[in-house]
């Protein structure tokens, strides 16, 4: 087991580093951040297009500002490109790339890309960015920009000096290769999917691994604080069920059960798109079967085991289980979750099992859907009590039916920016001033992906191919 960090002194200046950082984003907003990728004239026109015609399906100028704004703000804020081609995306108020963030943040680009070359360019980057970084470390979900040993907590674990955290979450691969695939469906272009030819067994691999967590030699342990897996840094017991283990949630938080529902769907829908660009693209027949076979395996743990038990209305998934009868019935605001499902899985927005999960999920049934005198929604155990997240308002908007529904909830986000212009993390529910992380990328573009979703051009025919009834 390696040494934590802590007690390494060659890497007690990347320390100092990471602990500088996260000091000096106590505060710090938005506005006066430094430009690290200038938007170049063309990409403005065509961002500028498309924020004239969310005006215009709005009937608010203010929002086709808004989606300008944002967009830009990600562009030039959060990017940095490399000499060789790459692109690294910050998360915000945060000096490290997530793999989930990083992927989400770049969503609505991908709706532009057919108009776009620079876009285009942008995502080859970060797919071959996060790729290099998954055969680095593919139990981790967040990294640094070069092996500098910054870290978010000095006492991790793990002594990989490219690794802010190694938090394992099942979307931390999922989200990769759907971004990938969304790219190559978007401009039909092969060589963006180039970098997961020779690594896609990674995470094959390691979902197969983590089918029997016994055989794992994960470990997370993070001395006092209550992000250790259990008792040893393994996590608690869970049974064989055809799933694979997660130790964290997309929150980032720990999983109480091993088995979260949502990565299990999403990494099953993963393994689909997978399968298509194996059959499609390469010519991998093995790599096909495998896919399809491992979706197939997870998909019937999830039948078996992931529904509600006892006292529940029929067809509500449950949010954790462990297969040994343990379950936690509830819904976090973060991607993948029960309400986002139809974002990153193989179930269509009107499946029955759908629509019953999600009537619980937008219910005081879960227990964190708040009601306030500023707007209700879900929020998650991450952020204070009260809190709700505008990442599940915009994913409740983009997953409804009822483009009346997704009006009203862009107008709710218009009005809960605290005064920023920008979208965070959380807002208390009866007083938007109130927040937390003032810059939040990957909030800032769910918002626009609902805004475009408004005005038409959705990202729904890039999430990937819905199953009739069979997932």
């Amino acid at each position: 087991m390696s040494r934590p960090r802590w007690t390494q002194p060659t890497r007690w200046p990347g320390l100092v580093r990471g602990f500088a950082s996260l000091w000096r984003r106590r505060g710090a907003g938005a506005p006066g951040q430094p430009v690290t990728h200038p938007a170049p004239a063309a990409l403005r026109a065509v961002i500028s297009r498309h924020a004239g015609r969310i005006a215009g399906a709005t009937g608010d100028p203010s929002t086709g500002e808004t989606f300008e704004r944002l967009m830009l703000n990600t562009w030039q804020t959060t990017i940095t490109r490399r000499a060789d081609g790459t692109a690294f995306v910050i998360t915000g108020d945060i000096p490290a790339m997530w793999l989930r963030d990083s992927s989400a943040q770049l969503r609505p680009f991908v709706v532009l890309a057919p108009e776009s070359d620079e876009v285009v360019d942008l995502l080859a980057g970060t797919i071959a960015q996060q790729w290099d970084c998954i055969e680095r470390a593919p139990y981790a979900n967040a990294f640094n920009p070069a092996p500098n040993n910054a870290s978010w907590h000095a006492g991790d674990l793990c002594d990989n000096p490219w690794v802010w955290e190694e938090k394992y979450e099942i979307d931390s691969l999922a989200f990769p290769i759907q971004l990938a695939w969304q790219a190559w469906k978007a401009t039909g272009r092969d060589d963006l999917v180039a970098p997961l030819r020779n690594r896609a067994r990674v995470v094959t691999g390691l979902w197969r691994t983590e089918q029997d967590h016994r055989n794992s030699s994960y470990r997370f342990v993070r001395p006092g604080t209550g992000d250790t897996l259990g008792s040893d840094g393994r996590g608690t017991p869970v049974a064989v069920t055809g799933m694979t283990w997660s130790g964290f949630r997309p929150s980032d938080d720990p999983c109480t059960y091993g088995y979260n529902i949502p990565a299990q769907l999403f990494a099953a829908h993963a393994l689909d798109l997978l399968a298509e660009l194996a059959e499609r693209v390469w010519d991998d027949a093995d790599l096909v079967q495998e896919c399809r076979a491992l979706a197939g395996e997870i998909r019937r743990g999830v039948r078996r085991f992931g529904f509600a038990g006892a006292g529940f209305a029929d067809g509500v998934l449950a949010y954790e289980v462990d297969g040994l009868g343990g379950q936690l019935l509830m819904d976090d605001a973060n991607m993948p979750s029960l309400l986002s499902l139809p974002l990153c899985s193989a179930i269509a927005p009107d499946d029955p099992v759908y629509l019953a999960t999600r009537r619980w999920v937008l219910s005081t049934d879960n227990p964190h859907f708040h009601r306030g005198r500023a707007a209700s929604g879900v929020g998650s155990p991450h952020t204070p009590p009260g809190y709700i997240w505008p990442i599940a308002l915009a994913v409740e908007g983009l997953t409804s039916t009822d483009a009346d529904a997704k009006r009203r909830l862009v107008e709710v986000l218009m009005r809960t920016e605290g005064g920023t212009g920008m979208m965070h993390e959380s807002f208390d529910a009866h007083d938007p001033m109130v927040f937390t992380r003032p810059w939040f990328s990957w909030a800032n573009s769910m918002f626009c992906e609902l805004l475009l979703d408004v005005a038409g051009h959705t990202i729904a025919d890039l999430t990937g191919p819905w199953h009739d009834r069979d997932w």
